[in-house]
């Protein structure tokens, strides 16, 4: 089993007065990552690679995460590019979390493509091509491509750290690509819980058809809600809509998670708060994270 991982949602819309006491109160109460959605069509939200910018140089250890990067209106080169430079000025502390879109007609509005789903798929494979091209400096790199391609073009910078490419991604062609290609998956909160199972399993043999390990592929698995002092049982989603809100204390709040990371083998978990603020995310971390931890020790030693 890898070793868990915790992050946070954070919201990149501009009245978000408290988005950088939210960071460091994450990073002070040992949370693992941030992750900032990429939705450019959305007037009130920041841009994310600058707001990564800004909260990586007011936090030391805390890692970020796309949440995920727009592909359709992030051509792959460029991409690459803004994920490296983030690389290098956070000392190592950024992974892209890709996507190929959706709200077709506010992409298409931007001036950006309206993608069919195979040339989705055939977009995402291209770009990760490309991504790892120009993450490693050559004075000269030819990629042909439909979607993407390189031109005799020097590369570089190099990231500090090899940048993760986790995708969020649901059809089946999306996850063969992904146990094929990427370092992890984002799964997506538009999907059922009850989809979850069959989607590993699907990374997981296209990742052995490829010849790799499941285990080097991060699974993400996205949990919305609040801490609170309830004592009302608790059940562990296992259906129904993945957005639904989880209201535990942290002793539930351990055993939801418990229960995703050994029965469902995710190794991290993406809390998207109810009420972001610094207490919220001040009392996930530092009651609920140990606990988890504890009880996910527990049960692997029982096992």
């Amino acid at each position: 089993m890898n070793d868990i991982r915790f992050g946070v949602f954070l919201s990149p819309h501009r009245d978000n007065s408290l988005i950088t006491d939210n960071a460091q109160a994450a990073e002070s109460s040992g949370f693992d990552f941030a992750a900032v959605q990429d939705h450019p069509y959305v007037p009130d939200f920041l841009d994310p690679y600058v707001l990564i910018g800004h909260l990586a140089a007011r936090t030391g250890t805390l890692r970020f995460l796309t949440d995920v990067a727009n592909l359709p209106l992030r051509p792959a080169p460029l991409l690459a590019k803004t994920a490296a430079s983030l690389d290098v000025v956070s000392r190592g502390r950024f992974d892209l979390g890709l996507g190929g879109g959706r709200s077709w007609p506010q992409i298409a509005g931007l001036g950006g493509p309206t993608w069919t789903p195979g040339q989705t798929v055939n977009a995402i494979d291209e770009a990760i091509t490309v991504l790892r091209a120009m993450w490693e400096p050559r004075p000269s790199v030819t990629l042909p491509g439909k979607t993407y391609s390189l031109d005799a073009v020097a590369t570089g910078p190099a990231p500090v750290h090899p940048v993760g490419i986790l995708l969020g991604a649901s059809g089946p062609r999306m996850l063969d690509l992904l146990g094929r290609r990427a370092d992890g998956w984002i799964a997506p909160l538009a999907t059922p819980f009850e989809t979850k199972p069959a989607a590993q399993d699907a990374i997981d043999a296209a990742a052995r058809a490829a010849g790799r390990s499941p285990r080097d592929i991060r699974r993400v698995i996205q949990l919305v809600g609040s801490v609170t002092g309830s004592t009302t049982p608790v059940e562990v989603p296992l259906s129904g809509p993945n957005g639904r809100p989880v209201h535990a204390n942290p002793d539930q709040w351990a055993r939801v998670i418990a229960h995703f990371v050994t029965e469902q083998r995710f190794d991290a978990v993406n809390l998207v708060p109810e009420r972001e603020t610094p207490d919220q995310i001040s009392l996930f971390g530092e009651h609920v994270i140990p606990a988890a931890r504890q009880l996910v020790a527990d049960q692997s030693r029982a096992a």
